[in-house]
């Protein structure tokens, strides 16, 4: 970072903190309040998210107002949204916040029973394919620290990490990446999961357009639901969902049983196949895609956010390595 942007980072701390003068009286437990309040659009889902009592979080908000003398949320019957002061307090508590993971990084390795804290948001394929080994790894080198994962469709993950959400998301290539630096991770491909007896079932592969007239077992929400749903809708037509569910286990086991088909991830479709199963490839351009790191700045990552960022990588190799030898192997037919 540039002397700079480090003078102007400790300006908005200082300006956040009370400054010289002393006006303002925000502490990190205002800002971390305020960001999860804005983010939840919601006080009471913003108190909970901060672990915190609606009447002391309330409390906290109304006291920040005090101390500013404007409002910094628009309440309505449907939440709050955030006003131009309100905003411009978002963008200095998100950069304070992001210092202050910064420093329990760098410190990290000098003091003990300091907690670390990373946050990342991942689509869908990232969730199932990379992210449970590069965390079980991650976790066990760095048990002082937390991460927090959440699940957004690329478009999604690519504002809230512009906007300084998340220190840093996991997205498929075809998502516009703005401004953002990426890290190509991995391939992500979708295929369909079929009964071994489907009329499809020995096909090499099929399009998403010639699956509609058939019932479908799905997920229930989530970032693969809806870019399905978009791709659905480009072609005029909807999902004829029979069930919905929660996890591909369960959507892989209603497969199984006849009840319709899924369209998974292709690592999710080989953990839960079976000799009842058959997994063919879809041939549309959007199906096959890559995994892609995206933050503002990765040098200007937290220590352990670089260090959850280099393993995600070492587990992309590590998974495409293994999908090329695969890909060696004769194809055999469930």
């Amino acid at each position: 970072m540039s002397g700079q942007a480090e003078r102007g980072n400790a300006g908005y701390a200082m300006e956040a903190f009370g400054g010289n003068e002393g006006c303002m009286r925000f502490d990190l437990t205002d800002l971390r309040l305020f960001i999860a309040v804005v983010e939840a659009g919601s006080i009471s889902k913003g108190a909970n998210a901060a672990h915190m009592a609606l009447a002391s979080a309330s409390a906290r908000v109304s006291g920040m107002e005090a101390v500013l003398g404007t409002s910094l949320l628009e309440r309505g019957r449907r939440g709050v949204l955030p006003t131009p002061a309100g905003r411009a307090l978002l963008g200095h508590a998100r950069i304070v916040t992001a210092q202050i993971e910064r420093m329990r990084g760098d410190l990290g390795a000098f003091a003990s029973g300091l907690k670390g804290h990373v946050r990342l948001l991942s689509n869908t394929a990232a969730l199932v394919e990379l992210l449970p080994a590069a965390v079980r790894v991650f976790l066990t080198a760095h048990p002082d620290v937390d991460v927090d994962i959440e699940e957004r469709t690329s478009t999604d993950i690519v504002g809230a990490v512009a906007e300084g959400r998340a220190e840093f998301g996991l997205i498929a290539d075809s998502a516009e990446s703005a401004d953002l630096e990426t890290v190509t991770v991995a391939e992500d491909r979708l295929v369909v999961l079929l009964p071994s007896q489907h009329p499809l079932a020995d096909r090499p592969s099929t399009r998403f357009s010639e699956l509609l007239d058939q019932p479908f077992v799905g997920l229930s929400a989530g970032a693969l639901h809806s870019h399905l749903a978009d791709q659905a809708a480009k072609l005029g037509r909807r999902i004829g969902y029979r069930v919905r569910l929660r996890s591909f286990e369960s959507v892989a086991r209603l497969v199984e049983a006849g009840i319709g088909i899924g369209i998974l991830p292709l690592a999710a479709a080989e953990r839960v196949r079976s000799d009842a199963l058959s997994i063919v490839p879809l041939a549309d351009h959007w199906a096959r895609r890559h995994l892609v790191l995206c933050a503002t700045d990765f040098s200007q990552l937290s220590r352990h956010a670089a260090a959850l960022v280099d393993e995600i990588v070492r587990q992309g190799q590590a998974l495409s390595e293994n999908r090329e030898q695969s890909r060696t192997r004769p194809r055999q037919h469930e």
